[in-house]
């Protein structure tokens, strides 16, 4: 094949159709079908039982709390839910399912039919329709030894964890994504995203993207015009960011369309995304449905949760992101624009939390979307990941309001407090960095200054009051930054009769 086309010329010459699975892991306790824990980053093969090693002679029994989570999930995606609803076997060999079957649902979701309105950056609303969220169990996880960037191939060995085997997933599956044209990498993106702040809004799972609770297979395809019957679609596997969503939508168009103007075929298939180069890579031939000869398990009784229970459910839902936000942005007093930069910046929760501790919105802001955010950046880290916690945050602005310390010194406690050192207060009090509030320390230091800069005096004088900036650097050094420069201020004008 060619050099790839520019993603500008593919997206001018053909029409892209989307469709996204997100697959998420549920945080209940135990797995969908038996009692192991479900539990992330223990030794491998610990977290099993012989159902979860689908054992001969085992049999599964359906958690109550994953359906309850499943059902959280179809509402908040505007879905139906099943009155009655069942499992199937869905067949075929992988090292990491030792059953040679997954239990899945096949024709019989529990939620289905429902729409997701998703918000862009420029605050436009894309809808997407749902056409399913269903049940099934995870597999195990397979890692190969050996070969280039954990790859099978050229591997010397692999190995098996069953840990995850069993784990209670949903898979949401839209229905065709049509109609956003040259913007279809970011609606996917922004799509997903979307998703991942409601799984974590109800609780249902921790959504945390790195550690695979959220994964995402993206089918593209793309058509010359919207009129034309589909093409043919390419799957890209398990891309877990939402960077890496946009970009592998925005390669599989641009590769696509290079294809097709070539005159090649696209072939239908599974693909690798590859984080390094930001290309997929082709995996193997796309099964269809009949491939996995699904037939209803035998040894599972259908799901059939009572109106009474879904009521229950829908009437403890809580508020869902967009109307959060909504809500906040009013409260807070802030734009579109900044609450966005608030959510991309992960900040939206930690914000909150400081204002719930008792700090203003604006203060709260200041800290998370300023020097805590400049500390995550320095680390390469996430806000969440830096050790600083709201209720500390709170302690700290309120040193500053109650004029004991300055924001200078603020943020050096800021450090210590990440290093471990201990509460705000403590480490203010510890090293004794209260501001020097004292009149007679102060105009010690404001007399030294003004001795050793008479120009500066004189300046003052004549009226030039941005002089002062030079009398405050002496006096800050004296004092250790300590000086309250409000007072100090104050004093210099005392002093010079101004």
């Amino acid at each position: 094949m060619s050099k790839l086309v520019s993603y500008e010329k593919a997206a001018a010459e053909f029409d892209p159709v989307l469709g996204i699975e997100v697959h998420v892991e549920l945080g209940t306790k135990t797995k969908m079908f038996d009692h192991a824990p479900n539990v992330f980053g223990e030794e491998p093969n610990t977290m099993v039982t012989p159902v979860s090693l689908g054992l001969p002679g085992t049999l599964p029994v359906v958690n109550k709390k994953a359906v309850e989570y499943a059902i959280k999930i179809g509402l908040a995606l505007n879905c139906s839910i099943a009155s009655s609803c069942r499992f199937a076997r869905k067949n075929y060999f992988y090292p990491d399912i030792p059953k040679n079957f997954q239990t899945s649902q096949f024709d019989e979701p529990i939620a289905y039919d429902g729409y997701l309105d998703v918000e862009l950056e420029d605050g436009a609303v894309f809808r997407v329709d749902i056409e399913r969220a269903h049940m099934e169990e995870d597999a195990g996880k397979n890692t190969h030894v050996g070969g280039a960037a954990g790859r099978i191939q050229g591997a010397e060995y692999s190995l098996v964890d069953y840990n995850r085997a069993g784990v209670p997933l949903v898979e949401i599956v839209t229905r065709p994504i049509t109609g956003c044209g040259d913007r279809a990498p970011e609606v996917a993106a922004a799509y997903v995203q979307t998703l991942r702040d409601i799984f974590r809004a109800l609780e249902v799972s921790e959504a945390r993207m790195e550690r695979g609770n959220v994964r995402a297979d993206i089918n593209v395809s793309l058509r010359k015009t919207p009129e034309d019957k589909f093409g043919t679609r390419t799957e890209t596997k398990n891309v877990n960011s939402f960077r890496a969503i946009d970009k592998a939508v925005r390669y599989e168009m641009r590769r696509q369309a290079t294809v097709l103007l070539e005159g090649e075929t696209v072939i239908q298939e599974t693909r690798h995304w590859h984080e390094d180069t930001s290309s997929t890579s082709s995996g193997r031939e796309k099964s269809d449905a009949e491939d996995y000869r699904y037939f209803p398990e035998p040894d599972l009784v259908p799901v059939c949760p009572s109106k009474e229970w879904i009521e229950q459910i829908r009437s403890s839902m809580p508020e869902m992101p967009a109307v959060r936000r909504k809500r906040l942005i009013a409260q807070w007093g802030i734009s579109d624009v900044e609450m966005r930069d608030v959510i991309n910046a992960g900040a939206l929760d930690l914000i909150e939390a400081t204002i719930k501790a008792g700090t203003s919105p604006q203060s709260a802001r200041k800290w998370w979307m300023g020097e805590i955010s400049r500390i995550a950046r320095v680390q390469e880290i996430s806000l969440e990941e830096v050790k600083v916690t709201p209720e500390q945050i709170c302690e700290l602005q309120s040193l500053i309001d109650e004029k004991k310390i300055n924001d200078k010194i603020a943020r050096s406690v800021l450090d210590s407090v990440i290093q471990g050192e201990g509460q705000p207060a403590q480490i203010v009090k510890d090293k004794g960095l209260e501001i020097v509030s004292d009149d007679g320390a102060l105009e010690k230091a404001v007399d030294e200054a003004l001795n050793s800069n008479p120009d500066v005096v004189e300046s003052l004088k004549a009226g030039k009051m941005q002089a002062i900036g030079a009398l405050m650097g002496p006096i800050m050094k004296a004092t250790k930054g300590q000086a309250d420069a409000s007072r100090v201020r104050e004093i210099i004008m005392e002093k010079i009769n101004l």
